[in-house]
């Protein structure tokens, strides 16, 4: 007897957790009996009656859900292969129809991989690789040392943010029956292939060694210039020097002169020290220990030496 009654709480207890289930903040519901779809959806949260064991709960999201695209090799209208990798946020608008069409989420990305990736597809084919690539027709700031043709952007008619707009817009026409709701469509990376992405980086290279010949020939202009002024100073300040050098030793030659003249002019006495002055400085300057002297009687040095001997 206290098995039967034990069999019977068990299935009791059963019983009653297949009749009761929470909805909770984030989630919406949808109860189908025999696999089919029964009233409608449940999205107030709270402890909420069904018929157990016939009834079930299907939970779906109501947040923000994230579709990740792969990245895909796309051509444009000129005929430019780049690489375009997709993001984009959707929702779950209405849980009854996006059961009845796609059941689960798993579902839901499989559809979306076809439409996001078509509708990216569809206008990346229709637009040129400037419109995809650039945004808007502001032209960069250019340096004092640029050029004007050296930053000369193509114009655009609808740009980056436009396509991401129109893809946006012909992928909600699609989900529109769908029961889901794109929120936002990104253009998360755009990049060349390998092989256009090289034939850019050669093009930007020989940009650039263009413009260092550019400045290394004016830097060679500007130094031949500057050489030019130096040499020309250099010989202006050598000139000027020496003048000024001729023209002190002019000055101090005719001093000295009037010095000689003055000294020589005063009385015989004062000629006389003037001239033993004059000797000794030159016996100074020319005679030392090893010097050997051959001297001329009627000379002057061996007339002052010769005075100086006692008698």
């Amino acid at each position: 007897m206290r098995v039967i009654w034990i069999i019977i709480a068990f299935v009791v207890i059963i019983v009653m957790n297949s009749a009761f289930y929470i909805v909770r903040e984030p989630e919406q519901v949808i109860i189908t009996q025999f696999g089919e779809p029964v009233g409608d959806p449940i999205i107030t949260p709270g402890l909420k009656v069904k018929i157990p064991l016939i009834q079930k709960a299907h939970r779906f999201e109501k947040r923000f859900l994230e579709w990740d695209g792969d990245a895909n090799e796309l051509p444009t209208k000129d005929k430019r292969f780049i690489w375009v990798d997709t993001y984009a946020r959707w929702r779950i608008s209405d849980p009854l129809k996006f059961f009845q069409r796609l059941r689960d989420e798993r579902g839901a990305i499989t559809r979306l991989d076809d439409i996001l990736d078509g509708e990216t597809r569809n206008a990346i084919a229709n637009h040129n690789l400037v419109e995809v690539i650039r945004n808007t027709n502001r032209q960069p700031e250019r340096s004092e040392e640029q050029l004007e043709d050296e930053v000369v952007l193509a114009s655009i008619e609808f740009g980056r943010d436009a396509i991401r707009s129109l893809v946006l817009a012909k992928s909600q026409e699609r989900t529109s029956d769908l029961g889901i709701e794109i929120l936002d469509v990104q253009l998360k990376r755009i990049n060349y292939v390998e092989e256009v992405r090289r034939k850019v980086y050669e093009r930007m290279i020989a940009e650039r060694q263009r413009i260092a010949d550019r400045f290394r020939s004016e830097g060679q202009g500007e130094a031949a210039r500057i050489r030019g002024e130096k040499d020309r100073e250099l010989k202006r300040i050598q000139s000027e020097a020496y003048r000024e050098a001729r023209e002190i030793i002019g000055r101090a030659d005719a001093e000295a002169t009037a010095i000689y003249a003055e000294a020589y002019n005063r009385s015989a006495a004062s000629r006389l020290f003037y001239e033993f002055l004059r000797t000794m400085e030159t016996y100074k300057s020319t005679v030392d220990e090893q010097t050997t002297l051959v001297l001329s009687t009627d000379g002057e040095f061996y007339r002052w030496l010769k005075s100086s001997q006692p008698k």
